[in-house]
């Protein structure tokens, strides 16, 4: 096991929100991979709200459209800011968080 200084990102987004005809967090998964990063994750929220206070869910009764997602990427400090360099002017609103972490990885570097 190799323990090593990375950043986790974080960018908070509505599940329809758009980049070109494609979705945001699909466009921003390709770029993290063109960009060489070790890994993307998209999660869905099944509840949440954004700046205007209106909350989106998954409940049956009240299903929304629009649940709040989070794409995750953990790298080096380095890669992490040439990705938010690189998406900056293509991200026209949402959130995104930066966490200095200590990151195991398993296995050899070949996988």
């Amino acid at each position: 096991m190799e323990v090593s200084q990375a950043q986790v990102l974080r960018v908070y987004m509505g599940e329809s929100d758009k980049h070109g005809a494609h979705s945001l967090h699909e466009w921003m998964i390709k770029e993290a991979q063109k960009q060489g990063l070790s890994g993307a994750t998209v999660f869905r929220g099944i509840t949440g709200f954004g700046k205007h206070h209106h909350i989106h869910t998954a409940n049956v009764l009240v299903l929304s459209t629009e649940l709040p997602l989070v794409v995750e990427i953990i790298d080096s400090k380095e890669k992490i800011t040439a990705f938010l360099n690189h998406i900056d002017k293509e991200v026209t609103h949402g959130y995104a968080t930066i966490c200095d972490v200590q990151a195991c990885r398993y296995g050899s570097r070949d996988d």
